[in-house]
């Protein structure tokens, strides 16, 4: 049996990436949602042309990602597509962020999705294909969203060292990077502060970055960049120095 799996799948870009697999992969028998709303991934039922397998777990616990293992280890399936789109953040400064949300989005972003990729990998065969959902914060330090940027930064890394080790084995290994993107990540990550408002202006669509995520990777491309802005992004990041950049975003109100 040949099957995807999905984290964060409640909602955002995890929740899109369900059903935009069930649509453009007819080879795929079964989609896993993971996420810890059940009553979100139960709507996804009859509403996906493929099975869809329900996990409500929390994967920074242990004991939540041994429901994967076990599950794994009884169907022993081909997984042929591994999202891993769970994560979250939260805009403040360091120093005004309780150490549990500041750990907790290491836990979530970093320690949970290395905790899934390991778990998933001896069921990968060759043409595979592993997302990992960095973001464009990876690519610059971010005042007032330190941690999340730094885990992110972590993602893309990681991705990258991934895919030079798994090519042999031909498991392609993609890092998404967009931009703000228009889902329910902000109801949390502006719990303390607004986004600026020039980000407010560059937000994206989350079907398109995930269409645009899913070809790159079938493309067998390392880092994934929806929209002319942030690709420009990308470029001075790699060119001007850091703190230039800093100074300029909080020019505009950064």
């Amino acid at each position: 049996m040949k099957i995807a799996i999905v984290t964060g799948a409640s909602s955002g870009m995890g929740r899109e990436a369900a059903y935009q697999i069930g649509d453009r992969f007819s080879g795929i028998d079964e989609i896993w949602v993971i996420a810890r709303r059940e009553e979100r991934l139960r709507e996804m039922q009859g509403q996906i042309p493929a099975r869809v397998r329900i996990f409500a777990a929390d994967i920074t616990d242990p004991a939540g990602r041994g429901q994967i293992e076990a599950a794994l280890r009884e169907t022993q399936p081909e997984v042929k597509i591994l999202v891993n789109a769970a994560g979250f953040g939260v805009i403040g400064r360091v120093d005004t962020l309780s150490g549990e949300t500041a750990c907790g989005m290491v836990r979530l972003n970093c320690e949970a999705l290395c905790a899934m990729t390991a778990l998933v990998l001896p069921y990968m065969t060759a043409n595979a294909r592993i997302l990992q959902f960095a973001s464009a914060a990876a690519f610059l330090p971010q005042p007032e969203f330190a941690v999340y940027a730094a885990t992110k930064a972590f993602v893309l890394s990681y991705s990258r060292a991934l895919g030079a080790e798994l090519k042999s084995q031909g498991i392609y290994v993609t890092a998404v990077c967009p931009g703000p993107v228009k889902t329910e990540f902000f109801n949390i990550a502006e719990q303390e502060h607004q986004i600026p408002p020039y980000k407010k202006l560059v937000m994206a669509d989350p079907k398109k970055v995930v269409k645009k995520a899913l070809t790159d990777c079938m493309a067998g491309r390392q880092v994934s960049v929806y929209g002319i802005v942030m690709k420009l992004f990308r470029i001075a990041a790699k060119l001007l120095p850091h703190g230039l950049i800093l100074e300029m975003m909080d020019r505009f109100g950064g």
